[in-house]
């Protein structure tokens, strides 16, 4: 059994069952080996959270840096990709990135590992938006990304309770409608 193909099966119960719900035993049963054979490479629930955030946090990683490099997509449409990506998740009842919201919560503590590796992942979306709104020129870029930011963890987290697909197309209406205050801005319509 290769590590991608437990860490995937993890991820997909942990979306779909929620961190709360997710155990080692649930996993042994999903790919039909003994528990026992998860010891040696992850001794306990924590190790293989940490493991799979990581391991989730670096696909989004590379998804992001495809997106940047996507030639064809302007800066507002690679900002709002990640509802497009969101909401074809939740339609197959995945919710990735609530992972990193609800890891916050369960691990409260600032210096925990898995803590620290969901904060990570926040700062490095808030990095993303922030890059793509300079390279449009957006007024107050910092500003509008951290506007941008709170809409995108407002819409996780009301997927951790509610699980509704209509959630990730308002918030994604609230982003186009940041992005164009944040145009109106830029050549002067509200000043």
């Amino acid at each position: 059994m290769q590590r991608e193909q437990v860490l995937n099966t993890a991820l997909e119960l942990l979306e779909k069952q929620g961190l709360a719900t997710t155990t080692l035993e649930m996993l042994a049963e999903k790919l039909g080996v003994p528990y026992s054979d998860f010891k040696p490479f992850w001794p306990d629930r924590e190790a293989l959270l940490y493991d799979c955030l990581r391991y989730h946090g670096q696909q989004i990683d590379t998804w992001r840096r495809q997106l940047q490099l996507d030639e064809t997509l302007s800066p507002q449409q690679k900002l709002l990709a990640r509802y497009d990506v969101l909401a074809e998740h939740v339609q197959n009842e995945r919710y990735p990135g609530c992972l990193f919201i609800a890891a916050c919560s369960f691990f409260p503590e600032s210096d925990h590992p898995i803590h620290q590796l969901a904060e990570q992942q926040k700062l490095t979306s808030l990095d993303f938006t922030r890059d793509l709104l300079r390279e449009m020129d957006a007024d107050d870029a910092d500003s509008v990304a951290q506007q941008m930011e709170l809409v995108q963890e407002g819409c996780l987290s009301k997927l951790l309770i509610k699980r509704q697909l209509q959630d990730v197309a308002v918030a994604k209406r609230l982003a186009e409608d940041i992005l164009q205050i944040a145009q109106c801005r830029q050549f002067g319509a509200l000043s």
